[in-house]
């Protein structure tokens, strides 16, 4: 069995709840299959089917009753693919109040919701990403049970436990072929990840027209590949591009709907000399963001094997502050001299640094000197599992 992290939440939300269970995420991370074994006795309806999405976009309650009438629990998968999925949740939700509904949508089901009618009240939202490494770890029976140590070891700021396997040894493939779930089946597979990278990133944005550049949209996906880590300067992009910077910032944020990258935003204090607007720039998964600059050499020979542990890290951190509901806020640090934090995380009174490096590091003396009550933890290959 392939558990999740997300399997306790989704079993008892409607021992909670009487909303809608909305689970988003992009192509390929597995709702579908996560959703069909949490929830086994559900009819299960596809929207990519002509047919079906014809029914659903009547948008009339007696169709809805017809067809939907006689069950207990419905799973609609790729609602986001409806001209207007807010108000065909609004009436089931609304009008079929003996319908446990459970939703799946990419990215665009939230883009197209701002412009439809409102789930305000009808919905609780669940995110599900590529793989965490203790799910790997779990679904290839490396380990036997779920964990967050990961994001724990920083908080706590212990060294973990030896074991008989070596993390470190185990990621590299991640590092290379990220962790999208068809990666266990395809361990290696580079045509995946091409294919991926090329077609399914983009099918959504295209059907929905979302993104009117398609070869712009790629070059710029592109450019932030080579990024990773670093500030992101919005106006070098647009030139580069020969785009204006704001379509520079809207194909960016679709791209952040769309689970692609993230940005992470500067910490600051309102201190002199700390930089407070520049992002940077990550990628949800390595592997796709690989396959965009066609690199899969060998990790230990890369020039940018640094920043893709950077990226590695931050991103297991920011999955398990998800699905373990941390109220952990994340962000860099970096003064205008160049002193710099790479990971910040902060909630009510507790501030954590944390630098990520491959081998060895320091926390920046700037940071504790202006922070003195922070916590510190250096993460390293050798010690981040």
């Amino acid at each position: 069995m392939h558990i999740r992290h997300l399997d306790y939440q989704l079993q008892t939300h409607f021992n909670t709840y009487k909303q809608a269970l909305i689970l988003l995420g992009a192509r390929q991370v597995g709702k579908t299959t996560l959703l069909k074994r949490i929830f086994p006795q559900a009819h299960y309806l596809l929207l990519d089917n002509q047919s079906t999405k014809n029914i659903f976009e009547s948008y009339d309650i007696n169709t809805y009753r017809q067809v939907l009438g006689k069950y207990q629990q419905i799973i609609l998968d790729e609602l986001h693919l409806l001209s207007n999925p807010g108000r065909a949740v609004k009436i089931i939700y609304d009008q079929l109040p003996g319908i446990q509904l459970i939703v799946t949508g990419s990215s665009s089901f939230h883009i197209k919701n701002k412009t439809s009618e409102s789930m305000a009240g009808r919905k609780i939202d669940y995110h599900l990403y590529p793989l965490t490494f203790s799910e790997y770890l779990t679904q290839t029976k490396i380990e036997a049970q779920l964990n967050y140590n990961i994001l724990d070891n920083i908080v706590q700021g212990v060294t973990p436990q030896k074991r008989l396997f070596k993390a470190s040894e185990i990621s590299n493939s991640h590092l290379l072929y990220g962790l999208y779930p068809e990666t266990l089946q395809l361990p290696q597979d580079r045509q995946y990840l091409y294919n991926l990278s090329d077609s399914v990133v983009f099918k959504d944005l295209l059907e929905l027209n979302l993104i009117d550049n398609k070869t712009k949209a790629k070059q710029l996906l592109k450019l932030l590949a080579y990024q990773i880590g670093n500030l992101v300067n919005y106006s070098e992009l647009a030139n580069k591009l020969r785009i204006d910077q704001r379509t520079v910032q809207r194909y960016l944020d679709i791209f952040e709907e769309s689970f692609i990258t993230y940005r992470l935003y500067p910490y600051s204090n309102n201190k002199r000399g700390e930089i407070v607007k520049s992002p940077k720039i990550y990628f949800w998964d390595l592997g796709l963001r690989n396959a965009l600059i066609n690199n899969f050499e060998d990790y230990s020979l890369r020039a940018d094997s640094g920043a893709m542990f950077e990226n590695f890290i931050i991103t297991e951190v920011k999955k398990i502050n998800s699905y373990q509901n941390k109220p952990y806020q994340l962000h860099y640090w970096r003064t205008k001299s160049g002193s710099e934090v790479d990971l910040v995380l902060s909630k009510t009174d507790t501030l954590i640094a944390c630098e990520i490096k491959q081998q060895k590091g320091n926390i920046s003396q700037a940071f504790l000197n202006r922070y003195p009550h922070a916590q510190s933890h250096v993460v390293t290959r050798s010690n981040f599992y």
